[in-house]
């Protein structure tokens, strides 16, 4: 597990559920060993690219306990073995039962998998929470479609199905605001309809969240990076872009739900590229 990053009062945890290391030119479709060159940084010593999924544990506002995104569930997608993260809260001391909080980034399978283990919540005094767009698109409109990552073996893929069951735990939220005290949600759409940026505040700072926005800190780097399997390519690029100049230089620390290592880090202007990603 990750060192934990304390914003203010604030301590946030990423919480693994399951992690594998690919090449990076498959990781992202359409680059090459050369573009990986200036990204060395990003890559661990056998040059793989680490891709986790998971979600961000929030503790210290209150009397909420804060789940980000709730990980894939037991099973496999892109070649990673997933069903860990109900194990890593235990390792941080806390059980289900005390997550008052469930916030989900957008509605796709590798962010909704605990929400549900046999048809109840898996967090059974939580509160789930999620764009209406995204709720409109993935609930209502698209719910006899599986997800865009196709069948995978033991894997649940059609988010309608794996929801239904606890459509009633949720409160959908329109646009950019505040969800909780201390907590606010910013639209980014393009990934999905309803993709968003969660924002936890405590006295004077701050921390983001970005879901998939970014799914590699290389994207808050470089504009020209595709992103991965966005509903709106163009939208989702438009969306990272604003959102990097937003960062650039203003020391808040960051992280996409698939960094590497789930490590909250900071996008610095200057150097030899026009933006520098650095971690603690």
């Amino acid at each position: 597990m990750s060192d934990p990053t304390m914003v203010g009062r604030l301590r946030i945890d990423g919480v693994v559920d399951g992690e594998a290391h690919f090449a990076p030119e498959q990781t992202f479709r359409g680059t090459t060993p050369e573009m990986w060159q200036a990204h060395q940084d990003l890559l661990d010593e056998d040059g793989k690219l680490a891709f986790v999924m998971g979600g961000y544990l929030v503790r210290g506002g209150g009397d909420r306990t804060v789940l980000v995104d709730a990980g894939l569930g037991k099973g496999t997608l892109l070649g990673i073995a997933c069903g860990a993260m109900l194990d890593n809260l235990a390792g941080l001391g806390v059980a289900p039962e005390e997550i008052t909080d469930v916030v989900f980034t957008h509605l796709h399978i590798d962010h909704i998998g605990w929400a549900v283990t046999d048809e109840r919540a898996t967090f059974p005094n939580a509160t789930y929470r999620c764009a209406a767009a995204d709720w409109d698109h993935f609930m209502e409109h698209t719910k006899d479609q599986h997800d865009h990552f196709g069948p995978s073996e033991g894997v649940a893929v059609n988010t309608y199905e794996h929801l239904k069951s606890v459509e009633d735990r949720f409160e959908v939220h329109s646009g950019s605001g505040t969800l909780l005290p201390g907590v606010d949600v910013m639209s980014a759409p393009g990934h999905t309809p309803g993709s968003s940026v969660v924002v936890f505040s405590s006295g004077a700072e701050r921390a983001m969240l970005l879901g998939d926005v970014v799914h590699c800190p290389v994207q808050l780097v470089d504009d020209d990076w595709a992103g991965v399997f966005d509903v709106d390519p163009e939208l989702a690029r438009r969306s990272r872009t604003a959102l990097a100049r937003e960062l650039e230089g203003h020391d808040v620390p960051v992280a996409g739900a698939h960094f590497p290592g789930m490590t909250l880090g900071r996008l610095l202007s200057g150097g030899q590229r026009t933006r520098r990603w650095v971690v603690p």
